[in-house]
């Protein structure tokens, strides 16, 4: 099946930007979200991406123009009806996830692709709310979308070998590098990520060292681009602290158990950069 059209359900960071990807290499697409503020927002997110890009030289007024009007914007989840691949990537709430994926299901054309953005929850618990269990796959992108280039391919139970081929041949043509994954609670970026997060924050609250000094043992030692405790502020402690939630549960393994001073910050609203305050501070401008 040839892929031309594209809808996005969710207009958040990460779906702005997956639709930005999307509109910039040629493929008309559909943004969905329930808030039009969001919708809004997310908009001039991808306008605002796009004319820095021109300004650093990256690409023409021409091609910004173009991409621009490649997007249509939509409040309403029956504009995806037409797509030949929906994306999903709305908040990390399998309920939710599950509620679209069955809409979806009875909206869409038999021969649609439905993918979820999820950085967690199970491909193959998703594809159980739909009918075509063998046409839903994980496209895991990563923030910021426009510039990582690394997709997580993630294949659900029942994921047809020809479902995950065109998928993996789309991410390449968007400029993406895609790695195969199978469905485990995590998958492979975040079962490895977050444990060290997790451990940096416990580092942290028995006193082993001050925030700064972990950020830099890690950055220096190990040549990471961002410190754990840095990263978790850029990711969101809540966001975090989910995925954590979703290893302990997947695995039954006590190793996976969230920071007691990673639960204690997201319950008292700090939960990084988003809003101001985790485990270092952002002032508002």
């Amino acid at each position: 099946m040839d892929i031309a059209h594209v809808a996005v359900v969710g207009a958040g960071t990460m779906g702005n930007g997956i639709a930005q990807v999307f509109a910039q290499a040629g493929y008309t697409v559909t943004m969905v979200d329930v808030a039009q503020a969001q919708i809004d927002r997310g908009l001039a997110n991808i306008q605002k991406n796009l004319a820095r890009s021109v300004e650093k030289g990256r690409i023409t007024a021409e091609d910004k123009d173009a991409a621009l009007g490649r997007i249509t914007a939509s409040l309403s989840l029956d504009d995806a009806a037409t797509a030949n691949l929906v994306v999903e990537a709305v908040v990390e709430d399998s309920r939710v996830k599950a509620e679209i994926f069955k809409h979806l299901d009875t909206l869409c054309h038999d021969e649609t692709i439905l993918a979820s953005n999820t950085s967690s929850i199970s491909i193959t618990a998703i594809a159980a709310n739909t009918r075509r269990p063998e046409k839903v796959i994980g496209m895991h992108f990563f923030n910021p979308v426009p510039v990582m280039k690394l997709v997580e391919i993630v294949r659900g139970l029942a994921t047809e070998d020809s479902t995950f081929k065109a998928v993996v041949e789309l991410a390449e043509k968007l400029g993406k590098t895609p790695v195969e994954v199978n469905d485990y609670p995590g998958f492979v970026s975040n079962r490895l990520l977050m444990p060290m997060i997790n451990e940096a924050a416990y580092a942290l609250m028995e006193g082993v060292a001050t925030r700064e000094a972990i950020d830099t043992v890690m950055k220096l030692g190990m040549n990471h681009p961002m410190g754990p405790l840095e990263l978790a502020d850029l990711i969101g402690l809540d966001t975090c602290l989910h995925i954590m939630e979703v290893l302990q549960e997947g695995f039954a393994d006590s190793k996976y158990r969230p920071c007691p001073l990673l639960r204690k910050m997201v319950a008292a609203g700090y939960l990084g950069m988003k809003t101001g305050k985790g485990f270092y501070e952002y002032p508002r401008t």
